[in-house]
């Protein structure tokens, strides 16, 4: 994208800002394959309504049907590669301009294996795994069938023997506390924040935006698509991550 085409107040407020925060949502993961949470899949899985996966209940009462799924969206996660968005943000902190913060909604790691140092992932990440009885981390190997499989038996806990379960936030769980007051503090600090590829409907992290910008934060949304945020945002650029991220960074840099 020619530099003449990034929104020039966004140039403007990225180039002077010094604290910046990159709020990212599953759109931002999307552009590097891995589907949405609430896309329809397909084959083993098209049955199966996320939603009724992604609970304690559905744990609780199968957990070798909720472990397969997991599994499945944990081998996904491990053969996608982080997008030309993705490696902006990463780039932008280490150009040392400004402190880039990372909020994710996400589960996945491709903000870190871009190379972005300050991640928090609000959702959890599918890759902790963690024992659901005492919470004792779980680091042993994952064995991840060729093909997917409707259930699997979970690994013991080495501790209590209680089952391994994934280390993301179900619906109904509170969020992990560390990441949470990370975010809000980095939102609450932040000269900018950008809002990327999420639709602003999960609480509570859509409340992070308002937070920022009541504290004086310029916000601006980068998503192809008008968002449940887009109506408070100071600015509204409709381009997918993998475009604008990359054009903006290159249009601050060219100021020097």
């Amino acid at each position: 994208m020619p530099a003449s085409e990034v929104p020039w107040a966004l140039v403007e407020v990225a180039a002077a800002a010094r604290r910046v925060v990159v709020l990212t949502g599953a759109g931002m993961s999307a552009e590097s394959g891995q589907p949405t949470f609430r896309d329809p899949h397909t084959g083993l899985w098209e049955r199966f309504c996320p939603e009724d996966l992604a609970t304690f209940a559905a744990w609780e009462g199968d957990p070798t049907l909720v472990w397969a799924w997991y599994l499945w969206r944990f081998e996904r996660t491990g053969l996608a590669d982080p997008n030309a968005g993705h490696r902006a943000i990463a780039d932008w902190e280490h150009l040392d301009l400004a402190t880039v913060t990372v909020v994710t909604q996400n589960v996945d790691d491709l903000h870190e294996r871009a190379g972005s140092g300050q991640v928090h992932h609000l959702h959890g990440s599918i890759g902790a795994f963690r024992c659901g009885e005492c919470g004792h981390p779980f680091t042993d190997p994952i064995e991840v069938p060729e093909e997917p499989v409707e259930r699997l038996p979970p690994p013991a806990c080495a501790r209590c023997f209680g089952l391994v379960r994934p280390g993301v936030v179900w619906f109904g769980e509170s969020l992990p506390p560390d990441a949470w007051s990370a975010g809000v503090e980095a939102c609450d600090q932040a000269d900018l924040v950008l809002v990327v590829g999420t639709s602003g409907m999960v609480y509570p992290a859509a409340g992070l935006p308002a937070l920022a910008r009541s504290n004086g934060a310029f916000v601006a949304e980068i998503n192809p698509l008008p968002t449940e945020l887009s109506s408070m945002a100071d600015l509204c650029w409709r381009e997918p991550a993998a475009v604008a991220l990359p054009a903006l960074l290159a249009a601050m840099t060219a100021l020097d």
